[in-house]
């Protein structure tokens, strides 16, 4: 057996080391999806479930595409919010349709924009149609109220803050008073503005995308994050009213790599 001289050792590490890397960046941040739950409920009657799709960057349906819709039709949530970067070209739609009709039909599905709709100057009528066609409504600055296992909910819909127009004045105009308010803001540095211009409107839940979770951090900290993050990174904020959630998506954007960003889908019981 050839024994290892130390130069030999360290460089076997290094090459290691690179490899895994390269494979945990590369494949399994991207490709192996982290399931998140959380129980926000206030009481264990009447629980809606929730899931959260964001930042899907689609490209083509791949495998891992097809192991989420999967799991959430055995899920069966109640409502599926997608918190926009779907896609960043018009052409990206049809895939995206493959995915959406992977799963149920029947569960009713609300989705907002984001940036790269506008940067990639996406044809948003054909996006909303084809959202329609799977029981989807594309809200850009507007609400719904649904009624839903004996409660009352009021979906609100932001345009994007950095690509779009986002107008929370007129997002909540001919607003439902209901019991559950949940908004849906792709950019999380808008929860600012929310704050300051909701007035008597009460808001339960702010779900955001955006930002990957930085998407390529190292030890805890984060080179770069897109405008529109403000001083929001990923998961959860509490520290004042209205709680948001952050989600570090399932795409990626510029470089196709995630490191100590791993992608995420998010289930929550409200």
């Amino acid at each position: 057996m050839t024994k290892l001289n130390r130069r030999k050792f360290i460089k076997r590490g290094i090459l290691a080391s690179i490899g895994l890397i390269l494979l945990d960046s590369l494949w399994f941040e991207k490709y192996v999806i982290d399931w998140n739950y959380f129980d926000i409920s206030k009481s264990k009657k009447d629980k809606i479930k929730i899931i959260q799709i964001s930042d899907l960057h689609f490209d083509k349906l791949r495998y891992f595409h097809k192991s989420i819709a999967n799991k959430i039709n055995s899920i069966k949530p109640d409502l599926i919010f997608i918190t926009g970067d779907s896609v960043d070209k018009t052409e990206k739609i049809d895939s995206l349709n493959e995915f959406l009709q992977l799963i149920d039909n029947s569960i009713k599905k609300y989705a907002i924009t984001g940036n790269w709709e506008y940067w990639g100057k996406v044809d948003l009528t054909k996006l909303k149609n084809t959202y329609s066609k799977n029981n989807c409504e594309l809200l850009i600055n507007e609400n719904r109220t649904i009624s839903i296992k004996n409660r009352e909910i009021s979906i609100i819909g932001i345009d994007d803050l950095v690509g779009g127009n986002a107008n929370f004045g007129k997002a909540v105009e001919n607003l439902k008073h209901t019991e559950t308010n949940i908004v849906l803001s792709h950019c999380p540095e808008y929860r600012d503005t929310i704050t300051r211009e909701k007035e008597s409107v009460n808001i339960n839940l702010v779900l955001s995308g955006h930002t990957h979770g930085g998407q390529i951090t190292f030890l805890g900290i984060v080179p770069f994050k897109p405008q529109g993050s403000g001083k929001y990174l990923k998961g959860w904020y509490r520290e004042s009213e209205p709680k948001m959630y952050i989600s570090k998506g399932i795409g990626t954007s510029i470089l196709p790599i995630r490191f100590g960003a791993r992608a995420e889908m998010v289930e929550m019981e409200i």
